[in-house]
């Protein structure tokens, strides 16, 4: 790895973006229909989704396996970078050291949200139709609302700073990163938000216990 880690990198770099950037957009266009057609609208989002052909497989070889190449390799390069090195501008250096600090929270919060969602249909415990007031319970527990907000935020920072550094380093072009961080920052946030409402607490599976 270390040997060829050019090769890994530019690995690591593509799939932060192809397909994992795709994911982030498409995952918050399904939870922006929370905000813009409510509990339906999110509830008919999902079910689209989930009707795709050949479904797990895109999950798996889509998601799932970019996700754990990119995160646990982005976690090694965290392990492996100076942090203070000062080789870059003051703000470069900056926007460096949040990539490596965003990584790291963006990747334990993905575990724990695919833990209290996707896991959860795929246990049993819920159905794809109680995901909109598995939400609900998440979101209106002050506590896990803040660390949603928390980990909305890496994440939106992280992709947009991570896409602007690979967008250079493939010699396609210098995009603003500044106005993607605010726009999936606000439609996410807002998307949460949304969740609190009242109208979202119906549907809960009744078969089970479980607790977000």
């Amino acid at each position: 790895m270390i040997g060829n880690s050019y090769y890994w990198r530019k690995l690591h770099s593509l799939l932060g973006v192809i397909p994992l950037g795709g994911f982030i957009l498409v995952h918050v266009s399904i939870n922006f229909q929370a905000f813009e057609r409510g509990p339906e609208g999110f509830a008919n989002y999902v079910h689209f989704i989930n009707s795709l052909p050949l479904k797990p497989l895109l999950e798996i070889f889509g998601i799932y396996l970019p996700i754990l190449f990119h995160g646990i390799y982005g976690l090694y390069m965290a392990y492996q970078s100076d942090l203070n090195s000062g080789q870059y501008t003051y703000g470069r250096n900056w926007a460096f050291t949040l990539q490596r600090i965003t990584g790291v929270l963006t990747f334990i919060f993905v575990f724990w949200h695919f833990f209290n969602t996707r896991l959860q249909v795929y246990l049993g415990n819920i159905t794809h139709e109680d995901l909109g007031s598995t939400m609900h319970q998440i979101a209106i527990n002050p506590v896990l609302f803040i660390i949603y907000v928390i980990g909305v935020l890496s994440a939106a920072f992280h992709f947009s700073n991570g896409l602007w550094a690979f967008l250079i380093s493939w010699g396609i072009t210098i995009s603003s990163r500044s106005q993607k961080f605010v726009l999936i920052s606000l439609l996410f946030f807002i998307s949460l938000v949304a969740f609190t409402g009242d109208e979202f607490a119906i549907g809960l599976d009744h078969r089970t216990n479980y607790r977000s």
